[in-house]
């Protein structure tokens, strides 16, 4: 059934923004924190079985110098450094293998897929640690880790590693470093979300069925996915609510849309009850840049699949022009 307001008002659905004090200087002092460690982006040639494609085993240094591993793919006859395509994947999935990601080098893009630190699943499995603990108790899964303060959240983590993954894709000599796009769906639209707020100079944004945007009414309307871990959690403690909302404000997709100009397409479905079609709409109405949005009435978390995939394919045509 449908999950959320109908969808006139969807449309004109633009709530107040819960931005923190700070919100600038707070992802300033982490990125240069960052910084501060040499990014030593390793891109290692493997041999995938993939006739008509190069692939690499890549390594990058992310948030606090920890290293994270990617997938790097390249048309092989391709000619000059070409547009590059920064993918991020959804929540307790990694990397997996080298073919599950022959859609953007088969479209003739260079792409860096990015695996997702501590996070891994039966159907794709990751090879990245978190080596960072938890400083509080917490509901299994990665929402509530570290939540009661955004200096040791897993989001200030992985969006850190987000904004280095674009860093070591600009600097390979295959990749036209004033051509990125960032990519993925839920978790990985929050972190394509969260990088097009925070880095300047993107060519683009996809963005589908983004998670971490308009968190406060996320929580207050559903308790699936993995919302419910911040829900199952809230029940347990009672007083400690009002505090991790405010770390989740630093992690909250409307504040990084207010601040990301690249050309953007979104997506979004009505029956999604894993991120409410409410917040994605609140998401792309604060986004500064030029934008699009895909709406898929009957679907629910799955969106367009490969109908918004080949949205997709049509906008990073028109983007760089063939």
């Amino acid at each position: 059934m449908f999950t959320d307001l109908p969808l006139d008002e969807l449309h004109r659905y633009r709530p107040p923004r819960p931005e923190p004090a700070g919100f600038d200087a707070f992802w300033q002092r982490t990125l240069d924190e960052a910084r501060d460690r040499d990014l030593d982006a390793r891109f290692t040639e493997v041999d995938a079985g993939l006739a008509q494609l190069r692939t690499h085993d890549v390594t990058f240094s992310g948030f606090g110098g920890h290293r994270i591993r990617g997938w790097f793919l390249l048309p092989r006859a391709a000619g000059g450094p070409l547009p590059c395509v920064v993918q991020y994947l959804g929540y307790g999935g990694g990397r997996g293998a080298v073919h599950d990601w022959l859609l953007w080098p088969s479209a003739g893009y260079a792409t860096l897929v990015m695996d997702t630190r501590g996070q891994s699943g039966p159907n794709r499995p990751g090879d990245t640690p978190d080596p960072v603990g938890s400083g509080n108790p917490g509901v299994p899964g990665k929402m509530t880790q570290g939540l009661l303060d955004p200096e040791d959240y897993y989001y200030r983590r992985l969006f850190t590693d987000a904004v280095r993954a674009v860093e070591a894709a600009r600097g390979h000599a295959a990749v036209d470093a004033g051509r990125i796009v960032v990519a993925g769906g839920s978790q990985g639209g929050a972190a394509a979300l969260a990088t097009a707020g925070l880095v300047p100079g993107l060519a683009g944004a996809l963005i589908d069925v983004p998670f971490l945007t308009h968190i406060r009414r996320a929580v207050a309307i559903t308790d699936s996915g993995p919302y419910g871990e911040l829900t199952r959690y809230f029940a347990g403690a009672r007083g400690r609510i009002d505090t991790a909302l405010h770390t989740l404000d630093h992690f909250d997709g409307l504040n990084f849309a207010a601040r990301a100009t690249a050309p953007a397409l979104f997506g979004t479905a009505l029956r999604d009850d894993v991120v409410p079609p409410s917040t994605g709409f609140a998401a792309y109405h604060h986004y500064a840049g030029v934008k699009e949005l895909k709406v898929w009435r009957f679907n629910a978390h799955e969106g367009g699949g490969g109908e918004q995939r080949a949205a997709e394919i049509a906008f990073v045509r028109e983007l760089f022009g063939g």
